[in-house]
């Protein structure tokens, strides 16, 4: 999945959306203590009140939200694994009733609590339903509703959270007049925050993918691998985090580690571009690649096997593919900070041209090209000429 297919399936988790349907919802309490279950409940997802369908929708937008290798991540599945998890997603969505597909579930929260012990009593929902997507753009000319064709797909969601105990508070009792504290021994559900989650299978654009799993972090840049390979048996992946240090690494094997700020410029530029070109797919970039961007952003003596071997040396693999997204930061954002003791500086990718270090009277000075006048607390500054 890409973030427009993300994007396409989360807004449709609202109520009264005839382009998602929710049959059934299984909510399974898990105690600290034991990591046994204390209590699950199964039942149509209409037969909830409103109020509880709105928490729970909620809670789903939560688990499908966040940018992808930071806090999604579309996971493949490994192969011949023993009681695999693909395989038991696939028959609790093809399962004819509520029953089977509850059995199937209970296999994945026992592969969830096997080897891990949580802090709190955590609660495991799994739902399951049909998401429609129209086969074709609207078109107020066309007398034919883009509902009437649709492409149709099933999925089941899971979502993992915690359990919190509520805080004493003070109450005043209007008919005793009189001051107590609050004894509530209910535990409240955070559905705010979930810990992990997923949804099975992945889909791009209009197919769905039975061998990836869409995977949501609790926190980004921050996957449970435990849970990625144990639990849902998918491969290894890269936080977007992980692939931009190896591309740091990478140039810094092939031209060393300095660098100009107009040369890198050139290199975000460049690998924009190619994002840009390649709008719908996610774009790679393997050490031809990266050979090529080094030498149209100004990099003399780039050999390719210097750069083959600096994958070797720094991911072990020199037919790893870096992922063009995880390496730019945000190109319409102030997404680059330049630190330093005196000032801290955000600029965008495309505004990194106008930075330059010079030296001016044996002192290093960060040299920041403006075309209007600056302005601190008030009072515009007075140029100055400097000649050395």
């Amino acid at each position: 999945m890409n973030k427009k297919d993300v994007a396409n399936i989360r807004k449709q988790f609202k109520l009264n959306n005839d382009l998602l349907k929710i049959s059934d919802i299984f909510n399974v309490y898990i105690r600290k203590e034991s990591s046994d279950i204390y209590h699950m409940e199964s039942q149509p997802f209409p037969m909830l009140d409103q109020e509880q369908q709105e928490l729970f929708m909620a809670n789903f937008k939560k688990v499908l939200t966040g940018q992808m290798d930071v806090k999604l991540f579309d996971v493949k599945f490994q192969r011949e694994v023993v009681d695999h998890s693909q395989i038991i997603l696939h028959e609790g969505l093809q399962a004819e009733d509520a029953e089977g597909w509850n059995e199937q579930m209970l296999l994945l929260v026992e592969k969830m609590f096997k080897d891990v012990q949580y802090e709190v009593d955590m609660v495991v929902t799994f739902i399951r339903g049909e998401y429609f997507k129209p086969t074709k753009r609207s078109s107020e000319e066309s007398e034919v509703s883009v509902r009437d064709e649709v492409y149709t797909h099933p999925f089941i969601l899971c979502s993992i959270n915690q359990s919190e105990q509520p805080k004493r508070t003070l109450l005043f009792d209007y008919v005793e007049k009189e001051f107590k504290s609050s004894i509530v021994v209910d535990s409240i559900i955070n559905l705010t925050s979930p810990v992990a989650g997923f949804l099975f299978p992945s889909f791009t654009d209009h197919s769905a993918d039975v061998n990836h799993v869409l995977y949501s972090a609790g926190k980004p840049n921050q996957p449970d691998i435990h849970f990625i390979e144990e639990v849902l048996n998918g491969e290894a992946i890269m936080t977007a985090q992980e692939d931009k240090a190896v591309f740091e690494e990478i140039v810094k094997e092939v031209v060393g580690d300095e660098l100009d700020a107009s040369t890198l410029s050139n290199v975000y530029e460049e690998i924009n571009r190619m994002m840009d070109e390649e709008e719908e797919d996610a774009p790679t970039l393997d050490y031809k690649d990266v050979e090529r961007v080094l030498k149209v952003s100004g990099v003399e003596e780039v050999q390719t096997e210097k750069v083959e071997m600096a994958f070797q040396k720094v991911i072990d693999d020199e037919k790893y593919e870096l992922k063009a997204s995880s390496i730019v930061p945000n190109y319409t954002s102030k997404s680059i900070k330049i630190n330093t003791k005196v000032a801290n500086i955000a600029i965008s990718p495309q505004d990194l041209k106008y930075v330059r270090q010079v030296t001016v009277n044996g002192k290093r000075c960060l040299l920041i090209e403006v075309d209007e006048d600056t302005v601190i607390e008030g009072f515009k500054l007075i140029p100055e000429t400097f000649l050395g």
